[in-house]
Order: C-alpha cells, then sequence, then structure tokens
C-alpha cells in the first residue's frame, strides 16, 4: 500500500475510528475523543501512518460547512433575526469577559503582550461543532436554546474573521488595509443574504418544485447550494461557514427542507470525523511537556468560567435558570476558531511554537472536556445513557 495515498489515509482513519469508537462506546465515552485520539495515534507525531494533514484537514473541513448548513435549514429567518437582536448583548460582554480573564492569566506564562493578547482572543469563542452536534433538534425546548446558541456562535464567528483579518493583514505594508479589510466584512454580510434570499425566491425553488419527484437531483442541488454559497462568502471576506448557515436559511420555508437535512446528515458526519482526526494528528505531543500547565490553567479557566458568564447574562436576559445552565455548559469550550487563530498567527510571525501549541492543547482539552460533560448530563444525539439520548 502507498502511504502517501487518500485511499490508504482513509482506510487508516475509517477502520480505526470504528475499532476506537467501539472502544468507546463500550466503556461509555463520546466519541469524538476516539477520533482525536486516532489522529494523535497514528498521525506525525504517534506512528506516522498518515502525514498529509493539510489535505485531511482541508477535507474535514467541508464536514463544518454542512453542519452549518443543515443548522441553518432548522431556523425560520424570522425567529433568527429576533434571536440575533437578543443574543447581541449577551454575545459582546460575554467575549469581553472571556478576553479579559484568559489575557490576566496568559500574562503569567508568556511575556510578550501580543502573544498574551493572541492566546486571549482565542480563548473567546466556542465550538460550533461541539456545541451543534449535541443538541437535540426534535424537542422544543431545545430548539430555543437553539436558536439563542446559533445567534451568539453567528456573532463569534463574525469577531472571528475579524481577528483572522487583523493577524492575516498585519504583515501588510500599506497603512490602513486591515481597516479596509474588516470594513469589507461587515458590509458583505447582508449583501449575501440578500443576494441568496433573490436567488432562492426566483431559481432555486423554482427548480425544486419543477423537478422534486427527482430525489438525486435534489440532493445535488443542495450540496451544489451549500458549497456554492460557502464560496460565495469566502470571495466577499466572510467565512464558508457562514456561508453555508445563510444557505440553509435561504431555504428553511421550502417543504423540502427537512427532507434534504436528512439525506445530508450522513456526509457531514463522514468529514466530520475527518476534521476531529486532523485536531488530534496535528498536534505535536513531543511539546506536551512544555506546554501542559498554561494548557491546564487556561482549559481549568475556559471550562469553569464559560457556563458561570452564559448563566448569569442569561438570566438577566429573563431567560429561565435551566436554559441557562444547558445553554452554558454547551458552550463551555475553545472553539475550531481558535485553532485556526493558533495556525495562522504562528505562520505569520505573531505566536511563538509554544504559545500557539498551548492554544491547540487548551481547546483540544476543553473540547474533549465539555464534550464529556455534556453527553453525560445534558440530552445529546449520541448520549450513552437511553434517558438522555435525543436527536
Amino acid at each position: 500500500m502507498d502511504p502517501s495515498s487518500v485511499t490508504f489515509a482513509f482506510f487508516l482513519i475509517f477502520s480505526g475510528a470504528a475499532a476506537l469508537a467501539s472502544v468507546a462506546l463500550y466503556t461509555r465515552q463520546p466519541l469524538i475523543i476516539a477520533y482525536i485520539a486516532l489522529g494523535a495515534l497514528i498521525g506525525p507525531s504517534g506512528f506516522s501512518l498518515v502525514t498529509d494533514l493539510q489535505q485531511l484537514s482541508d477535507i474535514g473541513h467541508i464536514g463544518i460547512i454542512f453542519l452549518l448548513f443543515l443548522l441553518g435549514l432548522d431556523m425560520q429567518p424570522q425567529a433568527l433575526f429576533s434571536t440575533i437582536r437578543k443574543s447581541t448583548v449577551v454575545g459582546l460582554a460575554s467575549s469581553a469577559i472571556f478576553f479579559l480573564a484568559s489575557w490576566l492569566l496568559a500574562m503569567l506564562f508568556f511575556e510578550d503582550l501580543g502573544e498574551t493578547v493572541i492566546v486571549a482572543v482565542a480563548m473567546m469563542f466556542s465550538s460550533t461543532i461541539i456545541g451543534i452536534k449535541l443538541l437535540p433538534t426534535t424537542i422544543l425546548h431545545h430548539k430555543h436554546i437553539g436558536e439563542m446558541m446559533v445567534g451568539l456562535l453567528l456573532l463569534q464567528d463574525l469577531l472571528a474573521i475579524i481577528v483572522l483579518v487583523l493577524i492575516m493583514a498585519s504583515g501588510s505594508a500599506e497603512e490602513g488595509e486591515a481597516a479596509w479589510h474588516i470594513a469589507k466584512v461587515l458590509i458583505a454580510l447582508p449583501l449575501l443574504g440578500a443576494a441568496a434570499w433573490a436567488f432562492v425566491r426566483y431559481v432555486l425553488l423554482r427548480l425544486i418544485q419543477r423537478f422534486d419527484r427527482f430525489h438525486e437531483y435534489i440532493f445535488l442541488l443542495a450540496i451544489g447550494w451549500c458549497l456554492g454559497m460557502a464560496e460565495s462568502a469566502q470571495l466577499l471576506g466572510l467565512s464558508a461557514e457562514i456561508g453555508a448557515f445563510v444557505a440553509g436559511v435561504s431555504i428553511a420555508a421550502s417543504p423540502i427542507s427537512q427532507y434534504i437535512a436528512v439525506n445530508l446528515k450522513p456526509l457531514r458526519d463522514f468529514f466530520l470525523i475527518l476534521f476531529f482526526f486532523a485536531v488530534g494528528a496535528r498536534f505535536d505531543l513531543a511539546m506536551l511537556e512544555q506546554v501542559w500547565l498554561p494548557a491546564l490553567c487556561l482549559a481549568l479557566l475556559v471550562l469553569a468560567m464559560k457556563p458561570v458568564t452564559y448563566r448569569l447574562l442569561l438570566k438577566g436576559m429573563s431567560e429561565r435558570r435551566s436554559l441557562a445552565w444547558d445553554l452554558g455548559f454547551r458552550l463551555g469550550q475553545a472553539s475550531e476558531f481558535s485553532l485556526l487563530i493558533a495556525y495562522i498567527a504562528f505562520d505569520a510571525g505573531l505566536l511563538g511554537l509554544e504559545a500557539s501549541l498551548t492554544i491547540q492543547a487548551t481547546t483540544i482539552i476543553t473540547l474533549l472536556a465539555s464534550s464529556y460533560i455534556v453527553v453525560l448530563n445534558y440530552p445529546s444525539p449520541i448520549a450513552i445513557s437511553d434517558r438522555l439520548r435525543r436527536d
């Protein structure tokens, strides 16, 4: 077998994931842990059986795009706009609190001011994957939680995009270029939404109505629309995730939306396995000895601070106490955007290797710990207990 071939890599990843997932289920562990552990085991820091991580990471990113597209299919535009207005205050206030607390802690471990700021910024965001993948969508109570969660995550995504724009533009010699990119991002979102609404109304829905009996055609149309909007968003300076979410919301009112959602879920799970594998494989285990203390301290801060902060802020917005705790724990981790910030800032020379690996290790720890907390205590599609398993 050719170790560099994609077929061989897929064989190792999915057969290995099946084996470790069996162990995880027998020992009553979340399946996400099996995928990350497999990446660490057979990736470059382990047995080096899979080495082309950039390609797998890019492929796995498609899983996040489909995840946001499916989420958008369950969101009615009117409810979404109402939720975003309500969650803006909570999102901005919580981000400021997370930044300040993380920055103060980072100053104990890193001397460079720029590094401490980037580490603190990376801790501001929560994981879209964990938050949405572990959320039941068929229960009215959790549909409301989902609406609040989407509002918060969308705001965080916009903040994360602005951060990434600033990082990527930091080396630019042209003064004011970063400000121009940020302004373009803020203008691009309403333009993207308006274009999506017009295309769906005058083109997409007419195609669906005319050929709805051809299920294969509907499946292809949905994938093309999702990926097309993701690419359009990137061209406008937004993220592919935001484009995919807008694509889903734009056809949420269509009678065919639930058919599309059901048929795309297996495809989403296929790519998400690759994403979590790449997260585990990209971490340099040899450096763990140098970063374990700051990573552990940051992880404990995030895991304790985020649920409490969301609980207090949502209570101030007249949300029920049970909902506030539920939402707080579901968003009580660092984000895949945190990983992206660590990678890009390191490549741009703004972060040293130790600080970059600290962000990566903190993110992995909080993803795993948060998955445990949610799966063992709250309703989720992959709960071990039959009492808590809800799809």
